[in-house]
């Protein structure tokens, strides 16, 4: 018989695994948890009905969180000539051209969030293996390959991220920390999930919002009643 952590058999008590929750007894559930020593996550799991094989059915866009994501953002600039000063100016932990790619193809990844120029993406691109199952491949519209890099920058801290079906047609996305109270985390939730709504693919035939699911880095997946988010009833 395997060995259940003390934990684990507190939070099970907490909900019921085939019951749906509306976001606010989600959130409540997550919180009710007990700690950890690092102030967790919130994810939100979307599975839309999208045919992810599709080119023209693929789901993607951004949003700016209006209370962000919490997570600390070490931000590199790849850029050449005066727009490296710029993004310093800006806020950028790290700007720079051919010195900063290969500190990169080295195997250097103490960031986890990435703004390039145009002329840079060519060499940028290089580093797709190592940047794209990270999430962190720039792309024009996520607005992360731009030569505002000011603007960008500003967006980026200011919690804009970026959505994507996977090729399940599901949406993985942080929406705060369990230290976020429930309004602000509502606030995240339902700014991400009017955003997906917006983002529908015309030829999407169907039901599009599937399942939703709520999560905590360390908590349980609960199930989200679908008739409780009247922000994409429609959708």
């Amino acid at each position: 018989m395997s060995h259940q952590s003390k934990r684990f058999r507190e939070i099970v008590k907490l909900y019921q695994a085939e019951k749906s929750y509306s976001v606010d007894e989600a959130i409540e559930i997550l919180k009710k948890c007990p700690p950890v020593k690092f102030d967790q996550s919130v994810e939100l799991s979307l599975k839309t009905g999208v045919d992810a094989q599709k080119t023209e059915q693929q789901v993607r866009g951004t949003v700016s969180l209006p209370n962000g994501t919490g997570k600390k953002i070490v931000l590199v600039v790849f850029a050449r000539g005066d727009k490296i000063k710029e993004a310093l100016d800006a806020g950028a932990d790290f700007a720079g051209n051919e010195d900063l790619l290969e500190k990169v193809k080295s195997g250097w990844l103490d960031f986890n969030a990435i703004i390039s120029t145009p002329d840079m993406m060519r060499e940028v691109g290089k580093l797709g293996k190592v940047l794209g199952p990270r999430g962190l491949m720039p792309t024009p519209k996520a607005g992360t390959v731009t030569t505002e890099i000011a603007k960008a920058i500003t967006e980026v801290r200011s919690g804009k991220i970026e959505f994507k079906t996977d090729k399940h047609g599901v949406i993985n996305s942080p929406v705060g920390k369990i230290s976020f109270s429930k309004d602000k985390l509502k606030d995240n939730i339902n700014a991400l999930l009017s955003a997906i709504a917006k983002s529908r693919p015309p030829t999407a035939k169907g039901q599009f919002l599937k399942s939703l699911a709520l999560s905590s880095s360390m908590g349980p997946g609960l199930k989200i009643d679908l008739h409780s988010i009247a922000e994409i009833q429609g959708a």
